[in-house]
């Protein structure tokens, strides 16, 4: 599945993120509530999130008002509050917002992954999302975790994997060197190395130089995902 966390302490979105990648689900992580309504309304061509998972009490947007948000804009997708405000008015409060289960911390990691899974099969009955994604001539099944490009293998390490997944689904979009330590490495401070650097390296040797550039560098900024028919 792909779950959306928006967690504004790093302690237990790390703990969270990592309990669930290692149940196979793709994970992405939000520190602020802007940040995660902005995450959690993605473009008609983005893949969706299975499950958005949200904490009460976030910087610059509560939780409240995100959920509330998002069920404005027509989103439907799963809502679980995972929060350490256990009253009852907070919980009302929560399900009255708009989310589908309310979580108390701290929790049972085990009942967590199974309210997960419980509110995924919730969503049967709608239509498939996309299993692929892709840019010109280069495509990631995300069942398989395999890359192709030009109809050609591309054997990727799990970690350019992450980086090419992430830049894919984001697509369009310039990503700093920032999101992508905390959304591929989740490092949560800056580790003074060339590390993201050295991987978009091997990342364009493995997609093949001599084709036409789709990771492209915006000095000053970042990293964007593209075609070059689309740049400018």
């Amino acid at each position: 599945m792909r779950l959306l966390l928006i967690e504004d302490d790093p302690q237990t979105a790390s703990f969270v993120a990592e309990a669930l990648r290692g149940n196979g689900h793709a994970v992405e992580i939000e520190h602020d509530g802007e940040a995660g309504l902005a995450a959690a309304s993605p473009p008609r061509d983005r893949i969706p999130w299975d499950v958005v998972i949200v904490d009460r009490k976030l910087p610059g947007l509560d939780g409240l008002s995100v959920v509330r948000l998002l069920r404005a804009r027509g989103i439907r997708t799963p809502i679980l509050f995972l929060t350490a405000l256990d009253g009852i008015d907070d919980r009302v409060a929560g399900l009255n917002a708009g989310a589908d289960d309310y979580m108390i911390k701290p929790f049972a990691l085990v009942e967590f992954q199974a309210r997960i899974e419980a509110l995924a099969r919730r969503c049967d009955s709608v239509a498939a999302p996309p299993t692929s994604v892709r840019l010109a001539d280069l495509t990631i099944d995300l069942l398989s975790r395999t890359v192709r490009r030009g109809g050609e293998p591309v054997v990727l390490q799990p970690r350019e994997y992450r980086l090419l997944e992430h830049l894919m689904r984001h697509q369009g979009e310039v990503v700093t060197r920032t999101m992508l330590l905390e959304q591929v490495w989740d490092f949560h401070f800056d580790p003074n190395t060339n590390i993201v650097e050295s991987h978009i390296s091997r990342l364009r040797d493995k997609l093949g130089r001599s084709r036409p550039e789709l990771i492209h560098t915006i000095r000053g900024a970042g990293y964007v995902m593209r075609a070059d028919d689309d740049a400018g």
